[in-house]
């Protein structure tokens, strides 16, 4: 993977504060919810999945299709999660997926989960591309240029000098 890092310090998530690039429902069942009814803290890894999966498959290729075609697939390095409210049985949730840094082997994501205008959740995801070698690892790669002109070509992307491509 490339040898950048995600903004670290004590504001660094309120800094991903920008509006959202995408945003997917979610709704809290009983299995995501521990003993006591509320969101498990590790669920909210799980709700921001499914919404990077949905904003990939909105910007065109699907996970799978890029896998299947033997390009390679993204794969999480990274997160920092900040939980600020909790979430509970039955809620319906917003998580939004706003992107951030891309270079040409990875990129961050900041994504935040809310219920109606309270923000109970946010992070920051490093994403890394890999490709599977003859032997069945997987080994860091460049991005596809066409799925990384995709990426770069998206509101609020920027590359690892921290500028907005131009």
């Amino acid at each position: 993977m490339e040898n950048t890092r995600m903004p670290s310090g004590p504001d660094a998530l309120a800094e991903g504060a920008a509006p959202a690039d995408f945003s997917w429902p979610v709704r809290v069942y009983w299995e995501d919810t521990d003993a006591g009814g509320v969101v498990f803290y590790a669920n909210y890894l799980k709700f921001f999945e499914r919404a990077r999966t949905e904003w990939l498959r909105s910007r065109g290729p699907s996970q799978e299709a890029l896998r299947q075609a033997g390009s390679g697939m993204f794969v999480v390095s990274e997160t920092r999660v900040k939980y600020l409210q909790p979430a509970v049985l039955d809620d319906s949730l917003r998580v939004t997926v706003q992107l951030g840094e891309v270079g040409r082997a990875s990129m961050a994501v900041f994504q935040q989960a809310w219920r109606g205008d309270t923000l109970l959740c946010e992070g920051h995801i490093r994403i890394g591309w890999v490709n599977r070698a003859a032997d069945g690892s997987l080994r860091p790669a460049r991005m596809p240029a066409d799925l990384l002109a995709q990426l770069q070509a998206q509101p609020g992307a920027q590359n690892p000098a921290g500028h907005a491509p131009q």
